[in-house]
């Protein structure tokens, strides 16, 4: 122990701050383990996948061209669909990202005339000039597609009356964002959405459910598709990477929908048989068995951020003791030179360009200036160590992941530790 003190001391971290650190460990252990058992029962559900699916040595194989009758990625899709316990799945390297993915299901399964609802409020920054909300070439409202919204009650509740007056016969297609995005309201929990979706579908039955489950994969034992979605989708190189996925996004739900998303992705009449995995399919599946453990170190270092920064008098969202349905830990640091202390810290952390100093800068998709912090192995990997936020009032970074729990560890404590190098905060 004496020797990581040292060797934490050379990287930058004081011996009060790992003492803080360690002080607030000591009431965590009973949440870590708890944390264990769901990454447990969630890796034996993926290896129960792939065992059921017949993984072999030949599904890593790499396909060129047009990619037909690529064994590997339609084996991988299999399995995504076992886990996500759906009718099929759309697994591609071809999804650039989480953003792509979500414009793939909603232009897929959307035809003019129809109308978007978001019944949880605003969507992420770079959805709304998907959707049309910001103007933008190509979005939904060029092709005549019509959104609407219903606001979250205070204090982060769902307006079913405001949803019930909101759905009507336009209504196409309902879009759940279970993580807070930049925000701060609550993530909302596998159960919540549930409630949701059987209240909206009750008012009308024909209604597609899409959730954005990005940060939320295998932080429960289950996720959206259990409780009626009909499209659950994702980023690969966040949480069902694991940190090896080095690009790529899914999408899970009914046949008919997924059908659909495969001729949006590649064009009308061809759908899934074409796209190939161009050697990429061993760290597609390694990453998707190892995801459920990354998730859990991750999540590990959401719960030590919270309950290090809250007793210094931050706003944590969630807070330290409560529930979490993800892997992001918002703090609201106050100022602009709090996040860029904050992510300083972050970046001092990581392996990879952690001589790097983070600053705000003009972000594609983003009306703010946002800081980053993301020292990764994989450019814009979320599921890595990595902390950003925009520079708006009240000024909140968002923190995630950590392929260790350790790393997630180092890169809290560093964090504080600029912190409190820049006069922002005493113990």
């Amino acid at each position: 122990m004496e020797q990581l003190l040292e060797l934490y001391e050379t990287m930058g971290v004081s011996p009060a701050v790992y003492a803080y650190g360690e002080k607030a460990l000591e009431k965590l252990r009973d949440r870590f383990d708890a944390i264990d058992k769901i990454a447990e029962y969630n890796q034996a559900k993926v290896i129960a996948a792939m065992q059921k699916n017949r993984v072999s040595a030949a599904c890593f194989a790499g396909t060129t061209g047009y990619g037909y009758d690529d064994v590997g990625r339609d084996t991988l899709e299999k399995v995504y669909a076992d886990v996500f316990h759906t009718e099929a799945a759309l697994v591609r390297p071809q999804i650039a990202c989480g953003t792509h993915a979500l414009t793939i299901a909603l232009s897929a399964n959307l035809l003019p005339g129809d109308e978007l609802l978001s019944p949880v409020g605003m969507p992420y920054d770079t959805l709304q000039e998907v959707i049309g909300i910001r103007p933008s070439p190509c979005s939904l409202a060029e092709y005549g597609v019509t959104y609407n919204q219903v606001d979250l009650l205070p204090g982060g509740a769902f307006d079913y009356e405001g949803i019930r007056k909101a759905i009507n016969p336009k209504t196409k297609m309902i879009t759940i964002q279970r993580s807070k995005g930049y925000d701060t309201r609550p993530t909302f929990s596998v159960a919540q959405i549930g409630e949701l979706i059987a209240f909206c579908k009750n008012i009308k039955p024909d209604l597609i459910v899409m959730v954005d489950n990005c940060y939320g994969e295998f932080v429960e034992t289950m996720e959206p598709s259990d409780v009626g979605a009909d499209m659950t989708v994702g980023s690969l190189i966040k949480n069902p990477g694991g940190g090896l996925a080095p690009v790529g996004g899914y999408i899970a739900g009914t046949a008919k929908c997924i059908s659909r998303c495969g001729y949006r992705l590649s064009a009308p009449g061809l759908g899934q048989e074409v796209g190939a995995s161009v050697g990429l399919m061993q760290s597609l599946y390694q990453g998707f068995f190892l995801a459920p453990t990354v998730v859990a170190a991750a999540e590990k270092g959401a719960i030590f951020a919270a309950n290090l920064y809250e007793p210094l008098g931050f706003k944590c969202i969630p807070g330290a003791d409560e529930s979490r349905h993800d892997i992001i830990q918002a703090v609201e640091l106050g100022s602009e030179e709090g996040m860029i202390a904050f992510c300083g810290g972050i970046q001092a952390a990581a392996p990879v360009d952690s001589f790097a100093t983070p600053m705000p800068w003009d972000m594609p998709g983003y009306d703010d200036k946002v800081i980053m912090a993301a020292g990764a192995f994989v450019q814009g990997s979320s599921i890595e160590l990595s902390a950003d936020g925009p520079i708006r009032a009240p000024y909140a970074v968002y923190f995630q992941g950590g392929l260790t729990w350790c790393h997630a560890k180092l890169g809290i404590l560093l964090s504080l530790q600029k912190m409190i190098d820049a006069g922002l905060v005493k113990f």
